[in-house]
């Protein structure tokens, strides 16, 4: 069962709970429906690496464990809260390489690869100290505000 809720101090935050699966499909979409269309491919993907981490290596594909998405839109960005139920792991201090996972000779060569995957889709990723908890962001509109600071700072 999929449970949506909404923060009654700021209605921008919404909350999806979902029991853990490797079905995650419909899941993405409902978090991208908002968004521009042409963000959905990237996101999608790095939705779903994000929410398989947190099924597979979190709750353990345990179906009784469930899996709380918590996200907002803004006009500028989006972000995304990922919740499990896990035992939680030890984030890397430091964005996996493609060399660090690509150029294994074994079957390791896949641990890293979702990591390696966040960091390329999203402007924001951070763990919580427990690692139970991914906050994801995405930049939607480049602001130009930075920018014309730095020119008057120049000029």
């Amino acid at each position: 069962m999929v449970a949506f809720t909404f923060n009654s101090v700021n209605r921008r935050w919404r909350t999806l709970s979902f029991p853990s699966t490797l079905y995650l499909w419909p899941i993405t979409d409902l978090l991208l429906a908002d968004l521009p269309k042409d963000l959905h491919p990237d996101l999608h993907i790095g939705l779903q690496e994000a929410l398989v981490n947190a099924a597979k290596h979190g709750n353990c594909l345990d179906p009784s464990k469930t899996i709380r998405v918590q996200y907002c839109l803004t006009q500028r960005d989006c972000w995304w809260v990922i919740t499990d139920e896990g035992n939680g792991f030890a984030p890397p201090l430091t964005c996996p390489t493609r060399v660090s996972f690509l150029d294994k000779p074994d079957d390791s060569c896949e641990c890293g690869r979702g990591l390696y995957i966040l960091h390329q889709v999203f402007d924001h990723v951070r763990w919580n100290d427990a690692g139970t908890e991914l906050t994801l962001g995405k930049q939607l509109r480049k602001s130009i505000r930075p920018l014309l600071l730095a020119e008057w700072q120049l000029g």
